[in-house]
Formats: structure tokens, sequence, C-alpha cells
């Protein structure tokens, strides 16, 4: 079977409640249960949650709350592998046989099915023991990343052998996009590094936002209205 695993803890102190907060007309974590399953790429969708509150949200919007995470991995030092890897845990020791387990996270309004799709086909062309992740680039080349003293106020480049050159000659580089991860269980259960030699799944800059902070929520909720006003046009 396909799983599809959600984190989403109760203690988000940046953004409280964040898990659960109206964005654009219903619960953030609903924009991912629905993705999910308007992809037809699952066999489960489940919601990983320590806190009550959002297990009852994530069954109103058709997920399913198995088991409730044990403390150890609902503090804020938590990582994305050990949760999912107790998910898939939990479904093997309930004698569920796992093909593809996929991390999504709750934050993700702007995820969609096709890219779901797309990381599953991608999967099976990758090694067992790797993984496939969305990805979008940096706006601006790294290589001329600054950095200020805060003693002096004087800004530096990391780099500044690459002062002269050209951006367009400038390899260009990429981060996590943050909104899903295709591994196989193993995977899961085995990797410490989600990125190293796995497969990205590039995203364009104008559908990926971290929503870490009330600026990030606001600056998500603009991109998603002006999305969906682009949408409706066509």
């Amino acid at each position: 079977m396909n799983l599809c695993v959600i984190p989403a803890r109760g203690g988000s102190k940046r953004i409280p409640r964040k898990n659960i907060r109206e964005f654009c007309g219903k619960p953030m974590i609903a924009w991912s249960i629905e993705a999910a399953r308007a992809s037809s790429c699952f066999d489960q969708v489940i919601v990983s949650t320590d806190n009550a509150e959002i297990a009852d949200v994530s069954r109103q919007w058709r997920a399913e709350v198995p088991f409730m995470r044990p403390a150890e991995l609902a503090d804020n030092l938590a990582g994305t592998t050990p949760v999912v890897a107790h998910a898939v845990q939990w479904h093997q020791a309930h004698g569920h046989e796992l093909t593809a387990v996929c991390c999504l996270y709750a934050t993700a309004p702007f995820v969609e099915p096709v890219d779901i799709k797309e990381g599953l086909a991608r999967l099976e062309q990758t090694a067992a023991d790797r993984f496939v992740f969305t990805s979008t680039a940096y706006a601006s080349p790294i290589q001329r990343a600054l950095r200020l003293d805060l003693t002096s106020g004087e800004a530096h480049m990391w780099q500044p052998e690459q002062f002269s050159k050209r951006s367009q000659d400038l390899e260009p580089a990429y981060h996590d996009a943050g909104q899903f991860y295709w591994g196989r269980p193993q995977a899961w259960l085995n990797s410490e590094n989600l990125f190293e030699g796995s497969r990205p799944l590039p995203l364009p800059r104008w559908r990926v936002q971290d929503i870490d902070t009330e600026d990030d929520w606001i600056r998500a909720e603009l991109m998603h209205q002006a999305l969906s006003h682009q949408n409706r046009k066509y």
C-alpha cells in the first residue's frame, strides 16, 4: 500500500495553532489532505499528531488518525524522518505491507495533486535508499551572498571572487521547497539525509512559500489569492 503521512504537532509557538488555523477559507491542514486525496496515489492518508484538536479537524477533512504521536516525537526538536519512521513502524507492526510512503507537510497550501503523482513516478526510477523531494531555485545567485558583521555594520561577500562574474554565468542553486518527500519504507527507517543523492522535483518559485512567521503567513495568503484569481480567469 502507498501511505501518506501528514505530520502536524500541536505545539507551534511562532504561529499558534498553525496547522489548523484558517487559511483562505479552510484549515491549513485541509489543503494538504485534499491534495493527497485528489492525487489518487494513496491507499491511506493519515495525520501524525499529538493534539486532539488537530486530530478532530483532520478527521473532519477525511484524513485518518490511527494513533496519537508519542510525546518524545512531538517537541520542537523532533525531525521529520523519525516522525515518518514511527508511522512506518506502526503500520508494519499492524500488518500493513507498505510500498511507498510520502511525507506531506501540513503547511503546504500550494501543493498540487499532479506534483504528488509526478513524485511517485520519479520514485519508481530512484534507488531504494533515496528519496524524491520538491525543490525550487534560489531567486538570487548564492555565490553573491552577503554576510553582515554585526560589530562593524559592514557587509562582506561570502565568495568575493565571484563579484565580477555575470549572474547568468553562475551555477543555479536550489533548496528544499518543503512540500513533500516520497520514499520507500526502508529508506524512512534507515536514512539520515533526505537530500544527498536523492531526486529533486523542481517547482516554480511562485508556488513555494515557507510558512514559519506571521509575515510568511500573510505573504502566502496573498500569493494564494492571486493564484486563485488567475485560475478563475481561465
